[in-house]
């Protein structure tokens, strides 16, 4: 039984796309960065609709090869045939949109690795592993690349796998125009057109806009072009259209484009149209590799790519297949499909990197409560950036490298702390809240969006509100907007989302109380990736939560229960009673861990060997606590 059902032959790159929109490339100010070139995308934009993906590239031995390569293994792509180039860098784009129609681009691939590309990188037992084999034009541009494409499709066929060509055809990297072209579609060429048609008899399906056809035709009458083709290749052919959908020739090209078969269209509004023929064809090979007719494949197809043109960014518009479900089953609201609220949640909330299904938190963002101890020992509160250093040392030993354990650590004083974490696998959450204060006023300022750009990715924006159902109408207010423009600044940054709601500190509650504080927040359209609950004593209480959440967002990341500086024997029975709750991922407990190994060392009465191994004792002990109440209650430990 093969494993994969398709790899992708080709172009990786990192994507520099302009933040800002509707001016010139040369007046962006700030970039997003993404992972880009044909191959690179589709293998993603297929791996997001179910398809066991691989890709065959180089990248280099860098910053930007391994951020390739991580992002890779992020969206669940298979990366053994990803080689890593020791001599050469990973190829750039930069990117901009400028309106409707000008899409402006600068390709950045003079000996890139990914042109490096040889024979000796195609593994013959790799390629015998796959359902179908994909590969794009640019790499049939060179000698060197096109050997490999040639040899893997050659592999392919021997071992009965599906072939199939996306023309993408780049002018430029063909070598016939200028860096500064590399917007331009078409040019026509005879030597291009020569060098195509030399490989089109070794695909199944061949997939390319008018434009394209018009190159591998040799003209620039799409009918002609089309029937050209099918003079050297059985291939089904399908020609993009644009607005007017896709149309598929499975035999006879007929007397008119219409005379082929089409699928359902996608009226959108159409911002960005970079990346969208990768999108269209992952949706394409979707239905073609799960045996689909063409009508339901280029329904896929169609609309993959509506939401690439609708949204900013090549792989990270594309649909998961949970969302595409949704779009097909409620149809289109808006037009602009990236202002639809409730599309984008399940966009953002089905596509999100990593996968968090047990959560054990050292929690040591405390700062009030930290300087209020070094107060009291009488040491300078210079000490407790460096003991914060100590508690990241004890939660990396325990975690060992392995997934399931995190930390949450604020940068005012433990700013070295976060720095080192880093990449260390680490969940990492970062407060924003000022420490006690009610209303909520946050410790970054009142310029959320600007504060935020500044945190790396991997970081979870975390927020302690205390908050209780009976609060005035004032008060709920003053909360609400804070959150709602904090969850709003997250998103916007492409940061998780945590929200800790502390009810038992303002009034008295029952087995409703959260339950009714997560109804309040999702109706105003707070959708947190996490939530953090204090640790409610009845199964009630934890079932009403959980209940509110799964109705709301099915796709929420989970729940993690916090301490309040519990002594251990109520953690544990804490734990037993949330650990029966699916939706309980696991606890984020820090003033257990730390408050007596935080006062021995300000006083000097231990060392740091000392107050690390104190502290990964504490914290191993509560993993090991949660793991078993979690494992009693028949879950995963």
């Amino acid at each position: 039984m093969k494993t994969i059902d398709v790899i992708t032959i080709g172009r990786s790159s990192v994507d520099l796309y302009g933040a800002q929109i509707g001016g010139r490339l040369e007046d962006m100010a700030s970039f997003n960065k993404y992972i880009g070139g044909s191959p690179t995308n589709m293998a993603c934009g297929t791996a997001r609709l179910g398809l066991k993906s691989a890709l065959i590239t180089r990248v280099g031995d860098e910053h930007m090869g391994r951020f390739i390569r991580e992002q890779l293994i992020a969206e669940g792509v298979d990366v053994r045939g990803v080689i890593t180039d020791p001599d050469r860098l990973t190829a750039l784009v930069l990117l901009g949109v400028r309106d409707q129609e000008q899409f402006p681009l600068i390709f950045y691939r003079e000996n890139c690795a990914d042109m490096a590309l040889c024979e000796d990188d195609i593994d013959p037992n790799f390629v015998a592993d796959a359902r179908c084999v994909t590969v794009t034009g640019t790499h049939l541009s060179h000698p060197r690349t096109r050997a490999a494409v040639l040899k893997a499709l050659r592999l392919a066929r021997e071992n009965g796998a599906k072939t199939a060509l996306d023309i993408d055809y780049r002018p430029n990297l063909w070598g016939l125009s200028g860096h500064g072209d590399g917007e331009n579609r078409f040019i026509a060429s005879e030597k291009v057109t020569k060098e195509l048609q030399a490989t089109l008899h070794l695909f199944d399906l061949i997939v390319g806009t008018e434009e394209e056809f018009h190159i591998a035709g040799g003209t620039t009458d799409t009918l002609q072009a089309l029937e050209n083709v099918r003079a050297v290749s059985l291939a089904t052919l399908v020609c993009k259209r644009g607005p007017m959908g896709a149309v598929a020739f499975t035999g006879d090209i007929g007397a008119n484009l219409d005379d082929g078969i089409s699928g359902p269209g996608f009226p959108v509004e159409v911002f960005n149209v970079l990346g969208a023929g990768d999108g269209f064809m992952s949706g394409l090979l979707k239905g073609w590799l799960t045996d689909q007719d063409w009508q339901i494949s280029l329904k896929y197809a169609n609309a993959c790519g509506a939401f690439a043109v609708s949204r900013h960014g090549c792989t990270p518009a594309y649909p998961s297949w949970e969302e595409l479900q949704f779009f097909f089953d409620r149809g289109i609201k808006n037009p602009s499909l990236r202002h639809d609220a409730e599309l984008e949640q399940i966009h953002w909330s089905t596509n999100r990197i990593g996968d968090w299904p047990k959560m054990r938190v050292f929690a040591f963002d405390h700062r009030m409560q930290l300087e209020d101890l070094a107060d009291e020992v009488g040491v300078s509160r210079d000490r407790v950036g460096p003991f914060k250093k100590l508690c990241l040392a004890a939660a990396t030993e325990v975690s060992g490298g392995k997934p399931g354990y995190g930390i949450l650590c604020d940068p005012r004083l433990g700013r070295d702390a976060l720095y080192a974490a880093a990449g260390s696998g680490l969940w990492i959450g970062r407060p924003v809240e000022l420490p006690g204060s009610r209303p909520l006023q946050l410790e970054i300022g009142p310029d959320i969006g600007s504060k935020l750009a500044e945190w790396p990715v991997e970081h979870v924006v975390k927020v302690l509100c205390f908050y209780h159902p009976d609060d005035d109408v004032a008060m709920k207010a003053a909360q609400e907007e804070t959150i709602l423009r904090l969850a709003d600044g997250a998103r916007a940054n492409r940061l998780e989302f945590l929200l800790e709601v502390i009810p038992s500190k303002v009034a008295e509650c029952d087995d409703h109380t959260t339950a009714k504080i997560i109804e309040r927040f999702y109706e105003i359209g707070v959708y947190p990736d996490w939530w953090k609950l204090e640790p409610m004593k009845t199964d009630a209480a934890w079932r009403h939560a959980c209940d509110a959440i799964s109705r709301h967002d099915p796709y929420c990341r989970g729940i993690v229960v916090l301490g309040l500086e519990a002594p251990e024997a109520e953690l544990v029975a804490s734990f037993e009673v949330a650990a029966k709750h699916d939706m309980v991922k696991g606890f984020a407990v820090g003033r257990t861990i730390f408050v007596g190994v935080a006062r021995d060392w300000f006083a000097g009465n231990i060392d740091d060997e000392t107050a690390v191994a104190k502290m990964a004792e504490k914290y191993r002990t509560l993993c090991t606590t949660w793991d078993a109440a979690r494992q009693k209650a028949g879950g995963a430990a």
